[in-house]
């Protein structure tokens, strides 16, 4: 059996996983499916771009004004503007433009981290919204080496330095890679067993997407919370065909080059 070295399409957790398989990797996808990578998907299709940043950051508001973006859970400025947030459904109401700072505790810190791990890697951001122009748009990454897909996880409430493995972003992870393996080729052999196991999760779940995620502990919490519209719209399969990709500070919306989607 190769090493993980060996491996065309690879997956891990967290950032022990993005700084074990980032270094090699020409492609990496982050995927945090409730609610950071959802939301960039919504935000990037609508023609924003969006700054990762790490949550709880005392210098966030310093780094918005630094990059003339607004900062997510801070008033925009004007009378009556909104307090934008994670929530993938009142980011549908961006505006074509907006450069947003947006800082999560687990996929937003992982694609900021990115850029040190892996700094000649293209990095995206994957859910199940933009699994397939994700994939195809991490295709081109594979003629230079692989593609690391990593899920981003939860926290422990007892232990926010533990994470805790969340179901939506195995299954979010999966969907990318089914997506990525079918459209690129690349031999079972070349796939990690953690991907495939990842592949097999989202196989299971692709028939009940919804259920699946409202039925998972991070899918609770939000509904606990009267966010039950987010987690709804994070189980739609395919439904934007912009690949949000990292440019810079910021991801922005790399439009689909070929057809097909994994519906």
């Amino acid at each position: 059996m190769p090493d993980a070295c060996g491996f065309d399409l690879q997956f891990e957790w967290g950032p022990n996983g993005l700084e074990r398989l980032g270094p090699g990797a020409a492609g990496i996808v982050i995927v945090d499916v409730l609610r950071f990578s959802t939301a960039v998907s919504v935000a990037v299709d609508r023609g924003a771009t969006v700054l990762p940043y790490p949550w709880a950051d005392d210098h966030a508001e310093t780094y918005a004004a630094q990059h003339n973006a607004l900062l997510a859970g801070a008033c925009a400025g004007e009378p009556g503007a909104p307090r934008w947030s994670l929530s993938p459904v009142d980011l549908g109401r961006l505006r074509a433009g907006t450069r947003l700072v947006l800082p999560s505790p687990n996929g937003s810190e992982l694609a900021y981290r990115a850029r040190r791990h892996a700094p000649h890697a293209a990095v995206l951001a994957g859910c199940l919204r933009n699994a397939s122009a994700v994939a195809r748009a991490a295709a081109s990454s594979l003629r230079s080496g692989p593609v690391a897909v990593i899920a981003a996880g939860e926290r422990w409430p007892s232990d926010a330095l533990a994470l805790r493995p969340a179901v939506e972003d195995l299954v979010g992870a999966g969907a990318v890679l089914r997506a990525l393996r079918v459209l690129s080729g690349v031999a079972p052999g070349r796939v990690s067993p953690e991907a495939r196991a990842a592949m097999a999760a989202f196989d299971e779940a692709r028939d009940d997407l919804e259920d699946w995620l409202l039925a998972s502990a991070s899918g609770r919490e939000l509904v606990a919370r009267g966010r039950r519209d987010d987690v709804s719209a994070a189980a739609a399969l395919d439904v934007e065909a912009v690949a949000p990709v990292l440019v810079g500070a910021g991801f922005v919306g790399a439009p689909a080059r070929s057809p097909g989607h994994l519906r």
